[in-house]
């Protein structure tokens, strides 16, 4: 069966805001560069800096440095990460995030063709009213799993007041 070119035209030009729409959100999933280190004129690594809002918490911003090595076939798995609250959080917020022990997958990245991953965890520390944020990379470098850790305190925003006051009432 042959289409003809005005219909293959129509096509396109039908799907072209659909495809416009699916860009927009991919781009707001994924972390924006803020910063690029050149590791040295001989070498084709780069320390990428990227920023990403927390999805659930709109108030919490983390910060990712991570290694990019073009040309080769794997990025180094070293990583480190720094969240701070940039804004308003809410016990609404939280009431809409996984509070397991396990937390949950905020972001994710391939870091090689060889099924290695950069992942970001947020865990809730109900004990201390902090949010725990865990990147790490899934396969093992050098006989070591790549990890580093930050945390957010809820000390002194609406989610901590609003928590204070529901423990209070069920005394």
């Amino acid at each position: 069966m042959k289409i003809s070119t005005r219909a293959a035209i129509s096509t396109k030009t039908a799907l072209l805001p659909v495809a416009t729409v699916f860009a927009l959100l991919l781009s707001g999933c994924s972390p924006k560069e803020v910063g690029d280190v050149s590791l040295g004129l001989f070498t084709t690594k780069d320390i990428k800096i990227q920023t990403f809002n927390d999805p659930a918490i709109a108030g919490v911003t983390c910060h990712i440095s991570h290694v990019e090595a073009n040309l080769d076939l794997a990025d180094p798995s070293d990583m480190s990460i720094a969240c701070r609250q940039t804004g308003e959080i809410t016990a609404a917020m939280l009431s809409k995030i996984d509070k397991s022990k396990s937390g949950e997958v905020i972001f994710s990245t391939s870091k090689s063709i060889l099924f290695k991953h950069l992942k970001i965890r947020r865990i809730f520390d109900a004990d201390n009213k902090t949010l725990v944020y865990l990147s790490y990379s899934t396969k093992e470098s050098a006989g070591s799993d790549k990890h580093s850790l930050t945390t957010v305190p809820l000390w002194g925003s609406q989610a901590w007041q609003e928590l204070e006051q529901a423990k209070a009432v069920t005394k």
